[in-house]
């Protein structure tokens, strides 16, 4: 028996799968590759198989994972080239390895939010989102646990975060706090359109470019 842990890449048309298509998407995948995957006891058994933090319908990424067990010995170094014939467009395998920290030591995501202007960015974009987002608060929307919207400071939230205009877009590399509570990069396009509606984008794009740990070493 091992426990596998997944790092995949979620991409192009493959953005829009859902959480729950995406898991059921893995167990078909598995199925073709021939390998068998541990499954819980009772009466309705399921493979032991969860996302670690995941993501968003229309975000991309490429540090997805995916842990699992399976009634096999797996070979980490082989599995990517294993699994890549049953993949669907738009998402591949990165890597494979036991895992190495448990999902409570998740502590930050780094990601890249780009804020498109169809008529180009007005004047003064990059100086005034930069100002919201470093200032005392930056209060948005959100959804408590409750699943009740409910107005919500993120400043606390967000670790790091650089604001540059790039051919006409405002692109946030930032890095927010992922869990307990954890702030999607999405909130803040969606707090300089509250905040600044001059400077309200026409598209938002959220990639997830990794996931670490407390110590902001990677997170495996």
């Amino acid at each position: 028996m091992s426990k596998v842990r997944l790092c995949f890449a979620k991409e192009g048309v493959a953005s829009y799968i859902s959480h729950l298509d995406l898991l059921r998407t893995f167990q078909r995948v598995f199925i073709r590759a021939g390998m068998v995957i541990r499954h819980s006891a009772g009466f309705h058994p399921h493979p032991l198989m969860s996302f670690v933090l995941p993501l968003s319908v229309g975000q991309t990424s490429v540090c997805e994972l995916l842990d699992f067990e399976t009634e096999e010995e797996i070979d980490c170094a082989a599995l990517p080239a294993r699994l890549a014939p049953c993949l669907p467009q738009g998402v591949r395998v990165l890597e494979c390895h036991a895992p190495e920290r448990p999902v409570r030591d998740l502590q930050y995501l780094q990601a890249l939010v780009t804020m498109e202007y169809d008529n180009g960015l007005p004047p003064g974009g990059a100086e005034a989102v930069r100002s919201l987002l470093l200032g005392e608060q930056v209060v948005v929307a959100k959804r408590n646990k409750k699943k009740q919207m409910a107005d919500v400071d993120i400043r606390p939230m967000i670790h790091t975060v650089e604001v540059e205009a790039e051919e006409g877009d405002l692109i946030l590399r930032t890095v927010v706090q992922a869990q307990n509570p954890g702030v999607n990069p999405a909130l803040l396009a969606a707090a300089a359109a509250r905040h600044l509606p001059a400077y309200q984008p026409d598209f938002v794009r959220v990639h997830r470019e990794q996931l670490l740990s407390a110590d902001g070493k990677v997170f495996r």
